[in-house]
């Protein structure tokens, strides 16, 4: 790699999205990751960081205002240049059943989950394709594929998504512009792991056949490989990481 490329992780703070932040610097790119507005310790985090040897700028950002999205990039560039590579991570849950969901949870969920994608990816597509380079990587999920019980809006926005994928994907393809889906299952970030080992052992465990959670390292190890040169050829794709719990 002649230049470090730059890289953009949406809600790069917590679980996934840290691991994927601080590969990537391992792997040579200059890291950006946004976090809400409302997140008091993000100069704490930005610290801890920096004590461990990461450098990551981190700016505020409401992933469901485009208004709000379009200033944190502008903040970006202007720190560490154009974006070369979008991974769009930031998600929220709201579960419960159909029965019991009001239009409330239903709306967060969707603006999180999924008019993200289309906020932030307007912000940096057009210079990707001026630029003819460009990488945007779409975090859905296993549920988005299978569906899930108490999650029709998680499901809904997780399966939006990839559609999203797919659409930008045939638009930027001549353009040496990649779009791809990864969709993770259950992997052991502290949300995760937070759930009673009751459960995990007995509901979550069993229907996966390799028999335990995922990595963060896994995932981004294949989110680094999506971003790579020699993935210039993988495009529209829904990539599955979830130990064969869901296989299409």
């Amino acid at each position: 790699m002649t230049k470090a490329r730059v890289v953009l992780v949406t809600g790069g703070m917590g679980g996934l999205g840290e691991t994927i932040s601080t590969k990537m610097v391992d792997g040579g790119y200059k890291v950006a990751v946004t976090y809400s507005p409302g997140n008091t310790k993000h100069a704490e985090w930005v610290a801890q960081m920096k004590a461990e040897g990461y450098d990551i700028v981190a700016v505020p950002c409401d992933v469901a205002d485009i208004d709000s999205c379009a200033q944190a990039v502008a903040q970006v560039q202007e720190q560490l240049g154009p974006v070369d590579v979008l991974v769009n991570n930031a998600g929220i849950t709201r579960d419960m059943t159909f029965r019991k969901m009001d239009k409330v949870n239903w709306d967060a969920v969707l603006r999180t989950n999924l008019d993200s994608l289309f906020n932030m990816s307007k912000q940096v597509a057009d210079g990707m394709v001026d630029r003819g380079w460009g990488r945007v990587i779409n975090v859905s999920s296993v549920n988005g594929s299978k569906g899930a019980f108490g999650q029709t809006n998680y499901s809904a926005a997780k399966a939006g998504v990839h559609g999203f994928t797919k659409a930008l994907a045939l638009e930027v393809a001549k353009k040496g512009v990649t779009v791809n889906t990864i969709s993770p299952g259950y992997i052991g970030t502290k949300m995760v792991t937070a759930i009673p080992k009751e459960v995990l052992d007995s509901k979550i465990l069993p229907n996966i056949p390799v028999g335990r959670l995922g990595k963060p390292e896994e995932v981004a190890g294949l989110i680094i490989y999506l971003a790579s040169e020699e993935a210039a050829f993988v495009t529209g794709a829904n990539i599955a990481i979830n130990g064969g719990q869901h296989m299409q």
